[in-house]
């Protein structure tokens, strides 16, 4: 779609009635409502007094103060050496407190509490673990299993690095807690 001289014509004649853009490009057909929006800018009919004409008048009074403002950029230098000043006064006044680091002691993901297991999926995670590989974050690959257990800040820290299940990160046991339907959880909540 391009903007000819009579689709120009019949969005200012729309635009001067008062008709949103959107009935605009639907009268107009083949161009969306922001592009309409876009045209209006560009030719200056943002204000909507009753007619294209008087919306056109105004643009031509518009540069008349750019041409004004563009002298004003050199005295705007000798101004801005007191800004400075009122930069300084924002700049005593006290920062905000920075949010708090968690430290890395904390368990990475944050595991299920046992309420949340089913009991035959906790004792099998026990079970599990105690065959469990424990490996090092260095030595997981796409087929051991990532759980991590106890506390990453610890040298007692280890993920189990069994076999995974297809298509999932952790091995039989650990998906039987990570992957759970929500129905059974909000069961053993209650």
């Amino acid at each position: 779609m391009s903007w000819t001289d009579e689709r120009v014509e019949l969005l200012k004649k729309m635009w001067g009635e008062g008709q949103s853009a959107s009935q605009i490009a639907k009268e107009l057909g083949g161009v969306t409502r922001n592009a309409v929006i876009g045209k209006v800018h560009r030719l200056g009919l943002s204000n909507r007094t009753g007619g294209a004409a008087p919306a056109k008048a105004e643009p031509k009074e518009k540069p008349a103060p750019k041409a004004e403002a563009k002298p004003k950029p050199a005295p705007k230098t000798e101004p801005a050496r007191p800004a400075p000043e009122p930069a300084a006064a924002t700049e005593v006044k006290p920062l905000p407190p920075r949010k708090q680091i968690i430290p890395a002691g904390q368990p990475l993901p944050p595991q299920p509490s046992a309420n949340e297991i089913s009991p035959e999926a906790l004792a099998k995670v026990n079970e599990v673990e105690k065959k469990a590989k424990k490996i090092s974050l260095m030595e997981l690959t796409e087929r051991t299993c990532k759980w991590p257990v106890g506390d990453p800040a610890t040298e007692d820290f280890w993920f189990c690095g069994l076999p995974v299940q297809q298509g999932k990160p952790y091995c039989e046991a650990h998906v039987g807690v990570a992957f759970q339907p929500m129905s059974a959880r909000r069961d053993r909540r209650r």
